[in-house]
C-alpha cells in the first residue's frame, strides 16, 4: 500500500496572532510553527496501516524552506520520505493543485489529510483533491479499516454515524479518533536526518482567491456568574441582555 499524507505548517495554538499595519499579511515575528494536529492524526493512522500492510508513507507539504523542520518531524514520527513543493501556500485551491499534480501518476492507494488546518479551518483540501484526481473523497473520517483492495470508513453525520465501503484509491480527511498522535523517539529523530526530502517546483495555477484583509476576533465580554437558584434572574438576563428569548 502506498499512502500519501498531506501536512501543513501552522502557528502554535498558544501563539499571539497579529497582522501588519494594513491587516493584509500575517505577522510571523516570534511565531513558533508546528505540524498541524489533525494532519498528525492522519499521519499516525497512515503509519499504522503501512505497518500492518507492509506499505510506505510519503508526506507532502506546500511551503518554503522554513517549513522543513516540520517536515523532518513527520519523518521522525515514521514517514518513509517527504516532498516539499517550493512555494508559499497561497490558498486551498493552489495547494490542492500542487498536491494533485505530484500525486497524479505516483500510484498512491490512499491520500490522507487532516480534517482542517488550525489556522484557516477551511476543510477544503480533501474534497478538492478528490475532484482534481477524479477519485472518491470522504470528509471528517473517524475510523479507517482496510481489507484487500477496499476500506471501511466510519464518519459522523448529523444525528448519527455513517459507515462507507470504498475501493482504493481514495482521499480521506481525518478527525479525532482515527489514531493517537505518535511522539518521535530518538531513533526516529536520528533516522529523519537521512530520509529523502525531495524539493520540487510549483506548477502555475490560476488565482481564484485573493485575501484582502485579516482581523482578529472581538474580545470576549464580561461573564455573569449566577447561582443555580437564580432561575428568574437568568431568564431576565437572557431576555434583556442576551436577547435570545
Amino acid at each position: 500500500m502506498k499512502i500519501l499524507v498531506c501536512i501543513s505548517n501552522v502557528p502554535d495554538t498558544t501563539a499571539k496572532i497579529s497582522f501588519n499595519g494594513d491587516n493584509t499579511q500575517f505577522n510571523t515575528t516570534g511565531i513558533q510553527y508546528i505540524l498541524n494536529p489533525y494532519d498528525e492524526i492522519a499521519l499516525a493512522r497512515a503509519i499504522e496501516l503501512a505497518e500492518n500492510g507492509k506499505g510506505t508513507v510519503t508526506v507532502i507539504h506546500v511551503g518554503d524552506i522554513n517549513s522543513e523542520p516540520t517536515i523532518r518531524k513527520a519523518l521522525a514520527i515514521g514517514a518513509d520520505d517527504a516532498v516539499r513543493v517550493n512555494s508559499a501556500p497561497r490558498d486551498a485551491y493552489f495547494v490542492s493543485c500542487q498536491i494533485a499534480n505530484y500525486a497524479k501518476d505516483k500510484g498512491f492507494d490512499l491520500i490522507l489529510t487532516g480534517r482542517e488546518s488550525i489556522d484557516y479551518n477551511g476543510s477544503q483540501i480533501a474534497a478538492m483533491l478528490g475532484e482534481l484526481l477524479n477519485i472518491p473523497s470522504i470528509s471528517i473520517v473517524k475510523k479507517i479499516e482496510t481489507d484487500g483492495n477496499k476500506a471501511s470508513v466510519l464518519r459522523e453525520i448529523e444525528g448519527g454515524k455513517e459507515i462507507l465501503q470504498v475501493s482504493f484509491p481514495f482521499v480521506a480527511s481525518c478527525a479525532e479518533g482515527v489514531a493517537e498522535p505518535k511522539i518521535p523517539n530518538m531513533r526516529g529523530i536520528m533516522s529523519a536526518r537521512t530520509k529523502v526530502l525531495e524539493v520540487i517546483d510549483a506548477v502555475e495555477v490560476e488565482e481564484l482567491v485573493k485575501f484582502t484583509s485579516y482581523s482578529v476576533p472581538a474580545a470576549r465580554g464580561a461573564v455573569n456568574m449566577l447561582l443555580d437558584s437564580e432561575v428568574e434572574k437568568l431568564v431576565n438576563l437572557l431576555h434583556s441582555e442576551a436577547k435570545v428569548i
